[in-house]
């Protein structure tokens, strides 16, 4: 994937284009069929395929104490637009400067000239530039003058209710990450390095490896069976925690996972941990040995639940 953080960035050899716009925030079954329509009618016109991001995510530049919490990063969502067969991205920052655009400057010199847009994909509510005052109707009729087409992608529906980013989130919230990965198109997954901790989890006859998603903020939390892609040619079981441990007074989000029957050194690698079943909240205790105890029965219990999904 050829992947540009600016407008200036972008080559010629690109022009002309069709572009898909929008956050993509978990490239879910929605964001996947607009991605085979841009695909497919870029092939149609023998123009380049490409979609546009925005980074941080408006609502983040907004309202950065309100923003909900993603369901992929930028590395995460580059990685699976590029599984789903995207080739050209470009990822403008989204600051002062690009909020106080008006439409009309933004889709001429941006998505007219540098560009060379020659078709435009954008979600049937998309709205942009200053106070939000852009819209389809706008695009539509500036494309009359500039040469190019706009088309809105409806809504997606899954068993006859919409797709969108917040109603997978509620799921994921909900301990429901079935029902999630079924909007996704593929299981909920955290992504990240695995760094080193305060060896408790090995202590206690656990160890662990542990990604720090504090930053993140992502909307799972508590106890789940998972799999883990990344440690060689197959999945990995284990059973994963993801709170603060409250145990032990923590105040920093950490995803924890205990991977089964696993001894090999990880650290500094790059995991994807697959969410498949939520087992439990995470609790607080009187005491570690009921810690550890609860923890044999969360170890117990995944098994039972993978095994189960393998027969």
């Amino acid at each position: 994937m050829r992947f540009f953080r600016h407008v200036t960035a972008v080559p010629e050899s690109l022009r002309p284009s069709a572009v898909a716009i929008g956050n993509f925030d978990g490239v879910h079954r929605g964001h996947q069929a607009v991605i085979r329509q841009l695909v497919e009618q870029a092939g149609r016109r023998r123009i380049t395929p490409l979609v546009m991001v925005f980074e941080p995510q408006p609502q983040e530049y907004f309202r950065p104490l309100q923003v909900p919490s993603r369901l992929t990063t930028l590395r995460e969502k580059v990685e699976t637009l590029r599984h789903c067969g995207v080739n050209n991205m470009l990822c403008l920052r989204f600051d002062q400067e690009l909020a106080q655009t008006e439409p009309e400057e933004f889709v001429q010199n941006i998505l007219a000239r540098v560009l060379g847009a020659r078709l435009i994909i954008v979600g049937d509510d998309f709205r942009f530039g200053h106070n939000r005052r852009g819209d389809f109707k706008l695009l539509r009729s500036m494309g009359s003058s500039l040469g190019f087409e706009t088309e809105a992608m409806e809504t997606v529906s899954l068993h006859g209710q919409r797709i969108s980013s917040s109603r997978i989130r509620g799921l994921l919230a909900a301990g429901e990450v079935d029902a999630a990965g079924d909007l996704l198109g593929r299981p909920y997954s955290i992504t990240g390095r695995v760094i080193h901790g305060c060896q408790r989890g090995r202590q206690l006859g656990f160890p662990t490896a542990n990604i720090d998603v504090h930053d993140r903020q992502p909307p799972v939390r508590g106890i789940h069976a998972v799999q883990v892609d990344g440690l060689g040619a197959r999945l990995v079981d284990g059973v994963a925690s993801i709170g603060t441990r409250p145990v032990f007074s923590g105040k920093r989000l950490l995803l924890e996972v205990f991977l089964f029957d696993w001894n090999a050194d990880i650290y500094g690698s790059r995991i994807s941990v697959q969410f498949r079943q939520f087992l439990r909240p995470e609790m607080n205790f009187n005491s570690v040995d009921d810690l550890c105890t609860q923890m044999a029965r969360d170890v117990e219990q995944a098994r039972a639940v993978l095994g189960a999904r393998k027969l």
